[in-house]
Parts: structure tokens; C-alpha cells; sequence
């Protein structure tokens, strides 16, 4: 064996085998360019899939539509005298706005383009509570099955990180689903009490956003 040091210059490793001065400085550039080469291959292995790009660009469209939609049902309900539920509303319009967030600058840290969408008015007429979480449960629903599609995708693609990533919105959505529901049930419970009704919406002005101590 050779009484080569670690780590041992390139140079002197050259000497020990033996090869001719003259040639030191091709295997030099080789071994500068096969270094560069595994640079590069590395930084295209953190890259964004363009598939994986477009499906999170995607999902900055829903949240902030989630967040523009809660919006609106907030202003409609301040409007109507329902201030406890507006202050939900706007607290959860915010919260959705900090998911959209997150996916812009996870799709930006990954090498990405993210992508600001134009968006087109949400609904701003509503006939009451009733039509207002029933909305609001069924845009959540399918906020969730796009949220699948990009794991689906994810493991297709063996993007490992980005599965990762959204296994936080995974657990966020069966989060805000079960939150949907239950109102709906209470609500379904009051039925037109107008009393009832007055608790709710009171009691419902205290409920903080399923995330807010991770805020």
C-alpha cells in the first residue's frame, strides 16, 4: 500500500503513481470537472419536479381562494349583526392566508417559481348560517382532495421532501373538515332558535383557528 496520508492531495497522489508531470494538469481538469458535475447533480436533485412545481402552484391558488372565500363570508356576517362569527371568519381568513404563504416560500426555497394568481370574486350573498358552513365545508373538501393529489404525486415522482411537506396540510385539512362539521351539526341542532342562534354566534367568536398556537 502507499504511505498516502488522508486526505491526500491530488498531486501528490499523482507523484506516488507515477504518471509524468506533464499530465498532472489534465487530471487536474478532470478532476475539477467531475467535481463540478456532482455539484450540479446535487443541486438537481433539490430541485422542484416542473410536475411537483405546478400541483404546489396549484395549491397557492386554492388557499388563497380559501382565504379570499373566508373573507367575504366574514364582511357578510359583520353586515347581518353576526359579529362572533365574522370575528371566526376573519381570524380563519387569515390563517389561510399564512397557508398559502408557506407553500410560496416552500416552492421558492426548493428552487421553484412561485406564483401569485389573479383571482376571480368569491360568493358575497349568503341566506344564513346554514348556507354559509355548508359552503365553507364543501370548498374544505375539496381544498382536501387537491391536497392528495400532490401527495399521490409526490410518491409518484419519489419526491420524498415535498411528501413530506404536506403531510402538515394532510393533518391541517382533517382538522379543519372535523371543525366544518361540528358546527354544522350545532347548527342543525338550534335549527331557527333565535336564541340558540345568539349563543352560537357569541360562543363562536371565541373559537380560535385549529393552528393558531403553530402561528
Amino acid at each position: 500500500e502507499h504511505p498516502c496520508p488522508r486526505p491526500c492531495r491530488l498531486g501528490a497522489l499523482l507523484d506516488i503513481i507515477g504518471l509524468p508531470a506533464t499530465a498532472h494538469k489534465w487530471v487536474k481538469k478532470l478532476a475539477a470537472g467531475y467535481s463540478r458535475c456532482l455539484q450540479w447533480i446535487g443541486q438537481l436533485s433539490t430541485m422542484l419536479n416542473e410536475k411537483i412545481a405546478a400541483a404546489l402552484n396549484l395549491q397557492v391558488k386554492l388557499e388563497a381562494q380559501s382565504s379570499q372565500f373566508y373573507l367575504s363570508m366574514a364582511s357578510w356576517s359583520e353586515n347581518h349583526g353576526l359579529n362572533g362569527t365574522a370575528e371566526f371568519l376573519f381570524r380563519h381568513s387569515d390563517e389561510e392566508r399564512q397557508h398559502m404563504l408557506k407553500l410560496v416560500r416552500f416552492i421558492n426555497e426548493r428552487g421553484g417559481n412561485s406564483v401569485i394568481p389573479a383571482l376571480p370574486a368569491p360568493k358575497n350573498k349568503f341566506s344564513g348560517l346554514h348556507e354559509i358552513f355548508e359552503n365553507l365545508l364543501a370548498h374544505e373538501t375539496g381544498v382536501t382532495e387537491s391536497i392528495h393529489k400532490v401527495v399521490d404525486l409526490c410518491l409518484q415522482v419519489k419526491d420524498y421532501t415535498t411528501h413530506h411537506f404536506m403531510q402538515w396540510y394532510v393533518a391541517e385539512q382533517i382538522e379543519e373538515e372535523a371543525l366544518a362539521r361540528t358546527i354544522l351539526d350545532k347548527l342543525n341542532m338550534i335549527g331557527t332558535d333565535t336564541a340558540g342562534l345568539y349563543l352560537f354566534d357569541r360562543d363562536l367568536g371565541t373559537l380560535l383557528p385549529q393552528d393558531s398556537s403553530a402561528a
